[in-house]
């Protein structure tokens, strides 16, 4: 399984924010976002009392993108991953999203 470093290190950074849920929220992380001249969108865990500083706005945003992943959740064959390539998956992706936009 990949962790937060690997996926930020494949991904593409030419955004200006990375927006997370708490399981992602450390100190080092954020310094390391921070040094990359992006901003963390990651609210705090409530164990430490302060104040989120997150964007609120652009968390909002990520509530979309929860609720997509959960709708595709639907599908069995996304739910359970049967596709094992990494290609026919990203093609059950792509028809899930379609038969789903357009129903």
């Amino acid at each position: 399984m990949m962790g937060v470093w690997d996926l930020i290190n494949e991904a593409p950074l030419d955004c200006t924010a990375l927006i997370a849920d708490k399981g992602y929220d450390s100190q080092e992380l954020r310094a390391w976002l921070r040094d990359q001249d992006l901003t963390p969108v990651i609210p705090k865990r409530g164990e430490d009392g302060q104040k989120p500083e997150e964007n609120s706005d652009l968390y909002r945003e990520r509530n979309l993108i929860e609720r997509a992943f959960n709708r595709m959740k639907d599908y069995r064959r996304f739910a359970m991953r049967f596709d094992k390539l990494k290609v026919t998956f990203e093609a059950t992706v792509a028809l899930i999203a379609m038969r789903t936009w357009f129903l």
